[in-house]
């Protein structure tokens, strides 16, 4: 899909980043946030953070960047929440901040909702590059992508990912109720549900480990899976 650079740069972007005990690296991902050639404005939640990591956003306050707080941890659904209310952009965009995600691809996913021509962009990893992702992961990742598929009737390669770009409007409509990692399988359901097509595009994964902080675990797999199902289920979407 070929999209206009100015089309591109002149369609502002929020961008959140839900940060949970992330003092390593919030200071690299803010700023390579900060060097991409969009109009965007970054919010920030720290999560009720034990490390260091609001300490370490205290001097990245300021002009783009927008800080918020979670006095205790709520989790990454509830953090997105929060930033959500606050957002002003027409565009919005989950970044996590522990560095698996790419920023710099970030305006190639933008290009199919400033080219008016999705309202959901999702970054899909195995339709890109996937460095570092444990077996483990890798088949969780398969299997929610496959449940997806066969509850919503749409193709989805990749339910999971962080990177998930939608028109503020469309997001807003859905009135969320995650806490944790349920965000993921809750807003792709409950979109699909109201027939809202997903557009997916490559994206570049870069896996870390436990001993790096990665935070999601099998058992949070099996809250995905079965946040699918419910909103499969459910009466209303």
């Amino acid at each position: 899909m070929r999209v206009p650079q100015y089309s591109i740069q002149r369609m502002r972007l929020a961008i959140i980043v839900p940060v949970y005990n992330e003092a390593a690296t919030i200071a690299e991902i803010v700023g390579r946030l900060r060097a991409v050639p969009l109009d965007k404005e970054i919010l920030v939640v720290d999560d009720g953070s034990t490390d260091g990591t609001w300490e370490a956003l205290a001097p990245m306050k300021g002009g783009e960047v927008r800080v918020l707080r979670h006095e205790r941890n709520r989790g990454k659904g509830a953090a997105i929440r929060t930033a959500l209310a606050a957002v002003t952009a027409p565009a919005v965009v989950i970044q996590d901040a522990d560095l698996e995600y790419q920023p710099e691809e970030l305006p190639g996913l933008l290009a199919p909702i400033a080219a008016a021509q999705a309202d959901v962009v999702y970054g899909s990893r195995f339709k890109g590059t996937l460095e570092g992702m444990r077996f483990a992961n890798y088949l969780a990742n398969k299997v929610l992508a496959w449940t997806a598929t066969i509850f919503f009737g749409q193709r989805i390669t990749d339910e999971a990912t962080c990177y998930k770009l939608f028109r503020t409007s469309v997001i807003r409509s859905v009135p969320l109720v995650s806490e944790r990692f349920e965000f993921c399988p809750e807003v792709t359901a409950r979109l699909r549900r109201r027939g809202i097509r997903i557009h997916e595009l490559p994206i570049t994964y870069r896996g870390r480990t436990e001993a790096q902080g990665k935070k999601i675990r099998l058992a949070d797999a099996w809250e995905a899976f079965f946040t699918l199902v419910r909103w499969r289920l459910a009466r209303k979407a």
